[in-house]
């Protein structure tokens, strides 16, 4: 079991948010180590001592980020000295591991970055090759300790290729296998029903995960064993059973986000698509531009918050608007069309609709939404009520649904 201790007063006020224990568990697990706890802890000698108490009463090791800088705040690393009874000794490797670093920024090499090569002495100490703080290792009854930077990319690159690879030498570990299935169209409450006798009847060693976000359920499942291959073989029968169950519901036998489905399918095809975004406010064209080589496929989106541009910029009918309303399938449609044949693209997605938390009607409530995509052959247009959620919530419901029938359209 693996526990991790974040340091640092700004976690805890809320100015930054713990992205690292999030990545370190990832990578952990995918070493076959299990996660016993994140704590995250006040820049305070006292605290860390009794987190480290804690925390090894649970776990064989503990990893800390954080605290380790050249400035008064940072104290983990004289915390630890006093918790394993030693003291800080000069490290010629560290100073020279530090001036190699920052050899063409000499203002950066002050006598606080070269305090950084001071060291515990009973400690392996293990190189930052990108930063000034060293990484600690240290060894009690069998159990391992590990103090590492807060600062991500540091901390990243030491995990890759220094700690985990350590740990896996240091301690035997299971095999351990994640396979997702994610489906569309179901809500949570209702696919727990579905899949109830099929759940009851999962083998012991294999355990069900539901992660429900804004239409979508991924159904996760895990399992831990010495076998490798036939944990996969277990674990792809329980697939095969899901799809007979689910069918079409399911639209990925993996963890990756829709966009990225989208992505792949656009680019063996060929296709380029492109959205014009009323309620959305540009999001689907936002969730598009995350992904790597999207220019290949996306080419831009018309942001038509207004009437006017509707009007002006996609061709929609005026008289349309005024007859139907803004938010109605006829708009929506135009919108979708028109953007296509602006952009000069194969596909096109449009949304129109009420984010609230005024301006709905008993005809078109808060959350109310039309989508439409469309190819040169085919327009698929559909109407939503998400509910009077807050607006952000709307967005990215509303956003999803226009992902996942942009995905249908595609094929």
């Amino acid at each position: 079991m693996i526990e991790i201790i974040t340091i640092g007063d700004e976690i805890l006020i809320g100015q930054i948010v713990d992205t690292n224990s999030a990545w370190m568990a990832v990578e952990l697990n995918k070493a076959g180590f299990q996660l016993a706890q994140i704590t995250s802890v006040h820049d305070e000698a006292d605290h860390i001592k009794k987190a480290l108490d804690e925390a090894l009463l649970r776990a064989d090791v503990v990893l800390m980020t954080g605290g380790l800088g050249p400035t008064k705040d940072d104290i983990t690393k004289q915390t630890l000295c006093e918790y394993f009874g030693t003291k800080l000794v000069f490290n010629p490797e560290v100073l020279e591991n530090i001036q190699q670093i920052y050899h063409t920024r000499q203002s950066v090499m002050n006598e606080l970055t070269k305090s950084q090569a001071m060291v515990p002495e009973k400690c392996t100490v293990i190189q930052n090759r990108a930063g000034s703080a060293p990484i600690t290792w240290f060894e009690k009854e069998g159990k391992v300790i590990v103090s590492m930077p807060g600062v991500p990319l540091e901390m990243k690159k030491v995990m890759s290729e220094e700690i985990i690879p350590r740990l896996q030498k240091h301690f035997k570990t299971p095999a351990i296998i994640h396979k997702t299935v994610q489906v569309y169209g179901i809500p949570e409450s209702q696919l727990a029903l579905r899949l109830t006798e099929w759940e009851n009847s999962l083998p012991e060693y294999l355990h069900l995960a539901y992660l429900p976000n804004f239409g979508i359920v991924k159904l996760r499942i895990s399992g831990a064993g010495q076998d490798k291959y036939k944990l996969e073989e277990a674990i792809n029968q329980q697939v095969e059973t899901l799809k007979s169950i689910l069918g079409e519901s399911i639209f990925a036998y993996e963890d990756k986000p829709v966009e990225k489905i989208i992505y792949e399918k656009l680019k063996s095809s060929g296709l380029t698509v492109s959205t014009a975004e009323s309620c959305t406010g540009g999001n689907i064209a936002h969730r598009l531009t995350l992904i790597p080589g999207i220019s290949d496929c996306f080419k831009g989106t018309v942001v038509a918050y207004h009437n006017e541009l509707k009007i002006n910029m996609l061709g929609v009918s005026a008289q349309d608007i005024e007859q139907y309303g803004a938010v109605s399938s006829q708009v929506a449609t135009q919108m979708a069309e028109g953007a296509r044949k602006v952009m000069q693209t194969d596909l096109a997605v449009a949304t129109t609709g009420i984010a609230g938390p005024t301006g709905g009607t008993p005809e078109k409530p808060v959350g109310a939404i039309w989508i439409s995509v469309c190819s040169r052959e085919r327009t698929i247009t559909r109407s939503y009520v998400f509910g009077n959620f807050a607006r952000e919530n709307f967005i990215e419901r509303s956003t999803m649904a226009a992902l996942m029938m942009l995905n249908e359209l595609i094929g």
